[in-house]
């Protein structure tokens, strides 16, 4: 277990220690469970009335905020107690699964298949053929890595990934269990005579750029024809779908359950909320911002921040909802 002084923490992100503890701190913890070997945050004003009845040992606090620790207790006061909240989950982060052997004897990798310096491969895992994996990447067991696969620097796969053939993976990626790269889009026609369906056949692949993350459980389809492109820096949730041919600009985030559907293009820095669904085609510009649970069915402006279903600007949301509020009061 890692445990350090309070004082090591202070240093660590360069804060002000106001107080002290001679508790040393085991780990952090929200302010209403903490203990008194634990660390707690206090990043706005409205949670300074739990800190009275809070066992924590000590808190990273916004400096903006005039509150005294108390007996045995310490605050580290810092511009941003979210930001702080990194440094300290990283500095209790436990150490990863370790390899016995770089690649295990039970991995199948195909004769032509190369596996870059310092790469690991894990037990249960299938490299493919003509699969390239550049160097210091972890494959965790029981991932399948299918033909021509290209895989970048320093990123980690874990178990139960599937990364279907020609996929381009960047550098610095996570992919989290279960993730499914390339898969068939979702593409079907009603058959001539009436009686069925026809599937359409998806010829692309998926290209994900470098520092990409994406969450246990999300599917990344490949394109009908050219690529699905995650782009450099995109922070993907759990379950969540990005459908054929989308392309994803730097630096989106999308929260869990969200969807893009066929051709979906997100600019830069778009932010996605949970269960957001975005109609195909649908061009969504860079900053945007989509409210959780929204339905965007048509195009959204850079910077624009939209909510409902179907999403519409927020402001005119906001103002809809409360006039239904009202007629709902009014009614009674």
């Amino acid at each position: 277990m890692k445990r350090f002084h309070i004082k090591e923490i202070a240093d660590k992100l360069n804060g002000i220690l106001i107080g002290n503890t001679t508790n040393l701190i085991e780990g952090p913890e929200q302010i209403e469970l903490a203990t008194a070997h634990q660390i707690t945050f206090i990043g706005s004003k409205k949670y300074c009335k739990y800190w009275e009845t809070s066992k924590a040992a000590a808190a990273i606090i916004n400096d903006d905020i005039d509150l005294q620790p108390g007996n045995n207790r310490a605050f580290i006061k810092v511009k941003s107690a979210d930001i702080a909240m990194a440094e300290i989950l990283d500095m209790f982060l436990q150490d990863a699964p370790i390899f016995e052997d770089d690649i295990h004897t039970s991995a199948i990798i195909h004769a032509s298949a190369v596996i870059g310096k310092g790469s690991k491969i894990g037990a249960g895992c299938y490299i493919g053929k003509n699969v390239v994996i550049e160097n210091d990447t972890v494959v965790y067991p029981n991932v399948t890595i299918l033909d021509d696969v290209k895989i970048g620097n320093h990123t980690i796969i874990w178990s139960g990934v599937v990364i279907r053939e020609r996929s381009v993976i960047g550098s610095y990626c996570i992919l989290h269990p279960n993730a499914s790269i390339g898969a068939d889009g979702f593409g079907f026609r009603p058959s001539p005579d009436g009686k069925g369906l026809i599937k359409i056949p998806h010829i692309g692949n998926v290209v994900i750029g470098n520092g990409v993350e994406i969450g246990a459980n999300s599917c990344v389809d490949r394109g009908k024809f050219g690529s699905t492109v995650v782009g450099d820096g995109c922070k993907i949730d759990n379950l969540v779908q990005i459908a054929h041919n989308s392309r994803m600009g730097r630096c989106c985030i999308m929260a869990g359950s969200s969807g893009l559907a066929g051709s979906v293009t997100l600019g830069d820095g778009v932010i996605v909320g949970g269960g957001v669904c975005i109609s195909d085609h649908v061009n969504v510009g860079s900053g945007a911002l989509v409210g959780g649970m929204s339905g965007v069915m048509q195009d959204v402006a850079a910077g624009e921040k939209v909510l409902g279903y179907p999403a519409i600007a927020a402001r005119d949301a906001l103002k809809q909802w409360a006039i239904l509020r009202k007629l709902v009061r009014e009614s009674k």
